[in-house]
């Protein structure tokens, strides 16, 4: 006997917020290119994490932005030949690491960034209450850091 209760993925919320994730990975990839922005999405968002977050090592980061180490060496690789950032030796827990922060060139180049897409990232959410936009934000935050208890991500 077929259950005509049964809600298909397709019909979720999981879809909803991984086709919206897609998508929305779809429009700035292609926001970058039309803007002529030199850097990737993924340079783009550690630059903006390094920023925010002086003296970060990479295994933070890596966290952060939800990529590997290796991955995030070669973003970071990237940043620091384009010389937005610098990376330095600290000391944590007693040994030593590599940290990070973002140079002045970095700061002009992610506030050239962020003044270009502003405008239009904010025009994708015009037909929506400011209200409505937080709430959403604010829910699938706690639903991220809700994820985050549960998913072993191994950085």
């Amino acid at each position: 006997m077929k259950n005509c209760n049964k809600v298909h993925y397709t019909d979720s919320i999981y879809y909803e917020i991984e086709q919206t994730s897609r998508l929305m990975k779809k429009v700035v990839v292609q926001l970058f290119t039309r803007l002529a922005i030199d850097i990737t999405m993924d340079e783009y968002a550690a630059l903006d994490t390094v920023s925010v977050n002086a003296g970060i090592c990479q295994r933070d980061l890596a966290k952060l932005i939800l990529k590997d180490r290796a991955n995030t060496g070669r973003i970071l690789d990237s940043l620091e030949q384009k010389g937005f950032i610098t990376r330095f030796i600290d000391t944590k827990n007693n040994r030593l690491v590599k940290k990070m922060g973002i140079t002045e060139s970095g700061l002009k180049e992610l506030n050239m960034i962020d003044s270009k897409i502003e405008s239009y990232l904010k025009s994708l959410t015009k037909k929506i209450a400011p209200e409505d936009v937080e709430r959403v934000q604010e829910t699938i935050k706690f639903y991220r850091l809700e994820l985050e208890k549960v998913v072993q991500i191994n950085i």
